[in-house]
């Protein structure tokens, strides 16, 4: 399996081509500014989510269907630790705010690698090498990590309102139009951009990354200049899963509400995307998931009922053009 690609830019077109193709349709410009961002920030959460399980199918060459309990996990840690901070996230300064939201963050994070240390130990790693085991057991282990989060947060839906200084909108200038964008997605877009800049560096620059890819390409040869390869797999997994937590967090603020079932819920997009981006292709996903945002918000505003099936559409769209997606790897 090859990770590194040759730089294509056809692929990277497909986001503007796709945003300055439905301007016309829209006709309002502010209309249009909003929807973008809204696509935008829906883009970058889902990557957040979705570069977790790319990078682990990508080394690994496990297909995880329970990742859906690493992101319920880590926004419903998120509703516990930002429940305590509530003197912080009512305060009006928003440095007052990332003080509670930043610890909420990583205690999700810490909380989702810990339970991918188990989940990889206990239920991945028996079915190595098996992508349909894999599919049926890490299935049972989502049903299961879904009940284990009911039984210390109840089944029911909990609210997760967003910071007081991160709600309301901010009002941008659009050739003399005004558009209205909500400040959190602006944010989600920080972040989003900040893991995906992380996520290339360290695979591109550091000596982590050399690994992880040299790993992908030749694992034997690996192994034979004195390197575990099987601990970097772990580490991986473990980052994955890390990842999803993150993903939780922000898509639960997004959202702002939890359910056990939030990671079931946007499973079916988060497989959208690593198929519409080549399976285990970091810019791929990226450019999936800003896809599916954008189209998701587009179509929902053009044709509410088509946006049901409007990511189906697109996936099937992009794999008639390219059948092993955007930025596929070579194996």
């Amino acid at each position: 399996m090859k990770i590194g690609i040759d730089f294509d830019w056809k692929p990277m077109a497909l986001v503007p081509v796709l945003a300055l193709g439905v301007l016309p349709f829209i006709g309002s410009g502010s209309t249009w500014v909003t929807l973008t961002v809204a696509g935008l920030a829906m883009g970058m959460i889902i990557f957040i989510i979705a570069s977790g399980l790319t990078l682990i199918f990508g080394l690994m060459d496990v297909l995880n269907f329970g990742h859906g309990v690493f992101i319920a996990l880590g926004a419903f840690v998120a509703t516990s630790v930002l429940g305590s901070m509530t003197d912080w996230t009512a305060a009006p300064e928003l440095w007052r705010n990332l003080v509670a939201v930043i610890p909420a963050m990583l205690s999700a994070m810490v909380v989702a690698a810990l339970a991918g240390i188990v989940f990889e130990r206990f239920i991945v790693r028996p079915v190595y090498g098996n992508h349909l085991k894999q599919i049926l057991i890490t299935v049972g282990g989502a049903i299961i990590g879904e009940e284990l989060i009911k039984v210390v947060w109840g089944p029911l839906q909990v609210p997760l309102p967003l910071p007081q200084a991160m709600r309301g909108t901010v009002l941008i200038d659009f050739f003399g139009d005004t558009a209205a964008v909500e400040k959190y997605r602006l944010l989600a877009v920080i972040v989003g951009v900040a893991v995906f800049g992380l996520l290339a560096w360290t695979l591109a620059r550091t000596k982590i990354g050399l690994l992880i890819r040299a790993g992908v390409q030749d694992r034997e040869m690996v192994e034979s200049l004195g390197y575990r390869i099987k601990r970097l797999f772990i580490g991986v997994f473990i980052a994955g899963s890390a990842l999803a937590g993150l993903g939780g967090v922000m898509w639960g603020l997004y959202q702002q509400n939890v359910t056990p079932q939030i990671g079931a819920q946007v499973n079916v997009l988060i497989f959208i995307v690593i198929i519409i981006g080549g399976l285990g292709s970091t810019t791929g996903a990226l450019i999936g998931a800003l896809l599916v945002g954008l189209l998701t918000n587009y179509a929902g505003f053009l044709a509410p009922k088509a946006a049901l099936f409007s990511n189906i559409a697109l996936m099937i769209a992009v794999l008639l053009w390219r059948p092993q997606g955007v930025y596929a790897l070579n194996r």
